[in-house]
């Protein structure tokens, strides 16, 4: 049964959640790495849950990148390890170069806490394998800063290779392009600000992040 290490740091309040998810909802096995880990004590994928690591201190994600386990992060993922960054992991990702560009203040420059609906764009990640592009799935978000940004190359050479995985109907914080996830260029690294595993179960009131769970163990069954 494959296992998904799950990084908890300082301030990280989703971890427990997503191991809810992927154990019960998935139907596979979890290991909390704690930021100070020196290995990843052979994990079959990682995810970076949401919170607030390191209080977002000089900025959100900026403190996490230089945890010790990142640094096995960073080599997993070079390796075409799957790593899964929700929120605040999505921009730890950011931070560590893992994932291109950043996430700024919303631009309304409130916190935003609601349901908002995404468009697959991709299905071929290491987390929508065997979604179709054009899907739409309902997720909530709650964040103060998913204003995603990059320069004008950086955002052509996202849109034109195809590393756009999510995309808001309604943009609500001012994204680029209205994105709201990407990828890097092997897909096996995906970020999101949308939070999957708090709508992965119908008392949730949506199932549709399930999906990202379920394809991630069917990508690593078919690569075993």
């Amino acid at each position: 049964m494959s296992t998904f290490g799950i990084v908890v740091f300082p301030g990280s309040n989703c971890d427990h959640d997503v191991a809810h998810v992927v154990e019960a909802v998935a139907g596979a096995k979890t290991r909390m790495l704690w930021h100070k880990e020196p290995d990843l004590h052979g994990v079959d994928a990682v995810i970076l849950p949401g919170g607030f690591s390191y209080g977002d201190y000089l900025r959100a994600g900026a403190l996490a990148h230089l945890s010790p386990v990142m640094d096995e992060v960073v080599r997993f993922a070079k390796r075409g390890g799957p790593v899964l960054g929700i929120c605040n992991g999505f921009q730890v990702l950011c931070e560590s170069r893992l994932l291109p560009g950043a996430l700024m203040r919303n631009e309304q420059l409130t916190f935003v806490c609601k349901d908002v609906t995404v468009r697959v764009e991709r299905g071929d990640t290491s987390f929508t394998r065997g979604l179709a592009a054009g899907t739409e799935l309902m997720m909530p978000i709650a964040h103060n800063e998913g204003n995603f940004v990059i320069d004008p190359p950086g955002l052509e050479r996202l849109e034109g290779e195809g590393q756009v995985v999510f995309r808001y109907l309604e943009n609500p914080n001012g994204s680029m392009n209205g994105i709201a996830g990407i990828c890097n260029a092997s897909g096996n690294v995906v970020g999101l600000m949308p939070h999957p595993e708090r709508s992965a179960e119908g008392a949730l009131g949506s199932t549709d992040g399930a999906a990202l769970f379920r394809a991630a163990l069917t990508h690593l069954e078919s690569a075993a």
